[in-house]
């Protein structure tokens, strides 16, 4: 008897802990994110020419989590942000020249900058265009920008770039 009133009342709570997951919906996200051709993006044929090995795109999800995640912080409740991303060059560049033991070492120095080419538009809640563009997000001065040379970070820079034109706020993307 002392059982079933025990697996009676875990039954109960169980059920009560459920209900609020199945009640509530989580709202549509305010922002997306998309790639328009990642493998002709000036980074994909950098790296497939001067550093074959170190092919790969990870890079650009966590690039789209970052964004999206910066981006839901300044899009209004109820307006729509959307983003592709249409050309990505990351700072540095591989000196393969420099021997086999530094040939897969992106070397970053000024000359060269991270670029992000993307086009967005911001929609209100009735899916009208509020404003829509083109942007070219480039910084000729960003090591003087970088918060540290020690940032391990390896989009740091890339990054900077996103938070500078998100920064400008929904009003003026």
């Amino acid at each position: 008897m002392n059982r079933r009133i025990v697996l009676h009342a875990l039954l109960a709570t169980l059920a009560l802990l459920q209900l609020p997951a199945m009640a509530t919906t989580a709202p549509p996200p305010n922002v997306s994110v998309s790639y328009d051709h990642p493998e002709q993006f000036t980074e994909t044929r950098k790296v497939l020419a001067l550093a074959p090995s170190l092919a790969h795109d990870d890079y650009l999800q966590t690039l789209k989590r970052y964004i999206d995640d910066r981006a839901s912080k300044i899009v209004p409740a109820g307006d729509h942000l959307d983003i592709v991303v249409t050309d990505v060059e990351r700072a540095g560049t591989f000196e393969p020249w420099r021997g086999p033991e530094l040939r897969n070492v992106r070397v970053i120095k000024s000359m060269y900058p991270p670029h992000i080419d993307l086009r967005f538009r911001l929609l209100d809640t009735h899916g009208q265009v509020i404003r829509e563009g083109a942007r070219k997000l480039r910084d000729p001065f960003f090591r003087a920008d970088a918060a540290s040379e020690w940032d391990i970070d390896s989009l740091r820079y890339e990054k900077l770039l996103i938070d500078r034109w998100l920064k400008k706020g929904p009003e003026q993307l």
